[in-house]
C-alpha cells in the first residue's frame, strides 16, 4: 500500500539527474533528416518527471549526427601515422544520442544570444521563447516536449 508521500515510476518516466531539473533545458532527440517521419528518437527519454513536471522540454537532432573526435583511443596515437593523421588532425565520427542533440541547442542558444542580446542572464525568459518557437511533431508531449528547436522563429518572435 502506498502512502500519501509515494510516488509511482512506470517505465515511461526516464528524466532524471541532471534533466529533471526545473531550470534545465532538458533535450529530447529526433532523426536529423527526417524529424517529422520519425518523430522522437528510442533512446530518447520520456517524461513526466517523478513529480509529475512534463520533460522534454524540446528536440533537437540527435541521430546519426557527424560530430568532432580525436579519432584516438589513446594519447600515443595522436602521434605521426602512415595514414598522415597525426597530432592536431582534424577527424570527425558519426554518434547518436542525446547529447548530440544537446549540442544543437546549446549552438542555437549561442546564436540566439548573439542577436538578442538582451536575453544574456535570463535563462527562464530564453527557455520560453525557445520552446514556444518549436515546431510541434504531433507526438505526445512526454515524448517530444514542445517539438523542434526553430532557430529562426525564436529569432524572430521577439
Amino acid at each position: 500500500m502506498q502512502g500519501a508521500g509515494d510516488k509511482s515510476f512506470t517505465v515511461d518516466q526516464t528524466i532524471n539527474d541532471p534533466g529533471n531539473a526545473e531550470d534545465a533545458i532538458t533535450v529530447g532527440s529526433t532523426h536529423g533528416e527526417a524529424p517529422h517521419m520519425y518523430g522522437v528518437s528510442f533512446f530518447s527519454s520520456r517524461g513526466p518527471t517523478a513529480d509529475g513536471r512534463m520533460k522534454p522540454d524540446l528536440l533537437a537532432p540527435g541521430e546519426k549526427i557527424l560530430s568532432c573526435a580525436t579519432g584516438a583511443k589513446k594519447l600515443e596515437d595522436l602521434r605521426a601515422t602512415d595514414d598522415g593523421i597525426g597530432e592536431g588532425a582534424a577527424c570527425y565520427r558519426e554518434d547518436s544520442g542525446t547529447s548530440m542533440a544537446a549540442a544543437h541547442v546549446s549552438g542555437a542558444v549561442a546564436a540566439f544570444l548573439s542577436i538578442q542580446t538582451e536575453f544574456i542572464n535570463e535563462p527562464q525568459r530564453l527557455k520560453r521563447v525557445l520552446m514556444a518557437s518549436c515546431t510541434d511533431l504531433g507526438r505526445k508531449r512526454d515524448f517530444q516536449g514542445a517539438g523542434l528547436i526553430d532557430l529562426m522563429r525564436a529569432v524572430q518572435s521577439v
